[in-house]
């Protein structure tokens, strides 16, 4: 299901990068002033200039995990009020990554413990951000040609 980006401005975009039923995390550095310091997050960040939020959502991905994923690969979006930008809008997408994309992340200064995660696990974990959980759940209600994620 991907909800149709109508040019209105938002604040960012969290892909959810989803392989052989696992997720692409990373952990949050724990510094005081930023938002959900230690917790598991996933790849994503603010917008830059005029990018839509696959756009975001993607060239995050690379600057976080060296990562460069077409945007045809992205198969779920939709827009929910911003985590951290109160009366603004964000985007959470979903994208299916290879074991070989995996092979190659390089990841970047943001953070540390990049990881793949089971879903079950991701869903599950008390140390993670409990919107990002949410919308996953919403994702994985959604069939992907015949199958769950």
């Amino acid at each position: 299901m991907i909800t149709p980006w109508d040019g209105a401005d938002f604040a960012g975009a969290k892909l959810a990068a989803l392989v052989d039923g696992h997720i692409l995390t990373y952990r949050r550095d724990n510094k005081p002033g930023i938002p959900w310091p230690g917790l598991i997050d996933l790849p994503g960040g603010g917008r830059e200039g005029d990018e839509s939020p696959a756009l975001c959502a993607l060239r995050e991905l690379h600057e976080e995990f060296g990562l460069l994923l077409p945007e045809f690969r992205i198969w779920w979006a939709r827009p929910f009020p911003a985590m951290d930008a109160p009366g603004r809008t964000g985007w959470f997408l979903a994208a299916t990554i290879t074991q070989a994309e995996i092979a190659a992340i390089r990841f970047g200064d943001e953070g540390h413990s990049p990881q793949l995660l089971g879903l079950g696990a991701f869903l599950a974990a008390s140390d993670a951000i409990a919107p990002l959980q949410q919308r996953l759940r919403l994702v994985m209600e959604t069939p992907r040609n015949g199958a769950v994620p």
